[in-house]
């Protein structure tokens, strides 16, 4: 599939060339990679684990203006209220763009979601998602946050939405902010009082110190 096919696949033909060309600029960014020597201290993995998350945050996948994208979405999504932060508070943006990267079948899917909404805004708005008022974003996402309510030729942004859903649900609950919000403890210390009386009579050792 060409580039021009590709852009009718997911219905991004309905704006001017100036604008695609733009959004299709994709800037990707190293920094050094850690020394050997530093991985060894991090106790439990091996070390090519550590080197290959190493390399993966050491690049950038998503430009700025996708990042800030990402913040919206996921916030509106998981917004902050009195139990917990917002999903940009758990600093799920920076999960998604290092998930996108670990499992690049995202990247194509994400990128596109993201240029296709941009678009949708600018016919709809005459601006990109992130410019619009709350209002409007809110009314873009309606139309595509529902699929059986959706419009058959919304299907592209009900797709993309779907997965960043799941990729916001899946950062934030995999975070200390996520697991207080829905309430989860889990194992925790406590002191050992000793084996409880009622027990240590029904084997006959009430008399025995332990």
């Amino acid at each position: 599939m060409n580039r021009r096919e590709s852009l009718k696949a997911i219905g991004l033909t309905a704006i001017s060339t100036a604008v695609l060309v733009e959004a299709c600029k994709q800037p990707e960014t190293k920094t050094e990679i850690a020394k050997p020597e530093e991985t060894a201290k991090e106790a439990g993995r091996e070390p090519w684990e550590i080197d290959r998350d190493k390399n993966l945050k050491s690049e950038t996948f998503f430009n700025k203006h996708e990042m800030a994208t990402i913040t919206v979405l996921a916030d509106i999504i998981i917004p902050k209220d009195d139990i917990s932060g917002s999903a940009s508070d758990a600093k799920v943006p920076e999960f998604i763009e290092f998930i996108v990267k670990d499992i690049p079948e995202h990247k194509v899917p994400m990128r596109g979601g993201l240029k296709w909404l941009d678009i949708y805004s600018f016919n709809k708005f005459q601006k990109s998602f992130v410019e619009a008022s709350e209002k409007e974003q809110i009314s873009i996402i309606d139309e595509i946050a529902y699929p059986a309510k959706a419009r058959p030729e919304m299907q592209a942004g009900v797709a993309f939405f779907n997965r960043m859903r799941d990729l916001t649900a899946s950062g934030f609950y995999t975070t200390e902010i996520g697991v207080k919000d829905i309430g989860y403890v889990g194992n925790s210390p406590n002191q050992w009082a000793g084996v409880p009386d009622d027990v240590l009579k029904q084997y006959g050792m009430q008399n025995v110190k332990i």
